[in-house]
């Protein structure tokens, strides 16, 4: 059976996400992530597009990222990511054979009934992985990810990371935006604790 053709676009908001093969921890080492985060850059170079938000985990990653109208679709730029990521590491790590466990996963985050809310509880979401995975005590110790772009106005990220317009849009300045983003990381965290 065919697999399902991937709406592309530009002026899309995408939750991008794929994992290592087997699950396997992969990209556990700070030098692997470090490699993920040279390719990354690599690509927000050559292509146009934005992102939004990222995190990088030991056997999974996650980003949001926003596709530019007459530019890169979102499967060319995530083709570029994975199949560079993958031939490094094997080069490095004299390995052969595929990396990833599959094409990678997207939702269209514009598609949501209120995708503000949704984007904004998502960049929490993907926070908290690390924590839930037991990396960190607190998401905001976590290098590999981008949740500090979002509390910090001055915070100096490892990429370049283009605040989402569902935050901007939480208030004028960016002490309104942070005050309202933080209710998002309650409701989270309430969650969180009530799956426990």
């Amino acid at each position: 059976m065919a697999r399902k053709q991937r709406f592309c676009s530009g002026n899309l908001t995408y939750h991008t996400y794929s994992r290592c093969i087997n699950k396997q921890n992969m990209i556990k080492d700070d030098k692997t992530k470090d490699l993920m985060i040279t390719v990354i850059r690599e690509t927000q170079e050559i292509y146009n597009f934005e992102l939004s938000g990222f995190e990088i985990l030991n056997n999974h990653f996650h980003f949001i990222i926003k596709t530019i109208m007459g530019s890169e679709t979102i499967s060319k730029i995530m083709q570029r990511i994975k199949s560079v990521f993958a031939r490094r590491y094997n080069k490095i790590h004299g390995r052969i054979g595929p990396f990833w466990n599959e094409r990678f996963g997207s939702k269209i985050i514009d598609d949501a009934i209120d995708a503000t809310s949704y984007l904004l509880h998502l960049l929490w979401y993907m926070a908290y992985n690390s924590f839930r995975k037991n990396m960190v005590n607190n998401p905001r110790h976590f290098k590999y990810g981008s949740i500090n772009c979002y509390l910090d106005e001055n915070y100096k990220s490892i990429l370049k990371i283009k605040l989402h317009d569902a935050f901007i849009s939480l208030g004028k300045t960016f002490e309104q935006r942070i005050k309202k983003f933080m209710l998002f990381e309650e409701n989270y965290i309430k969650g969180l604790w009530c799956q426990r």
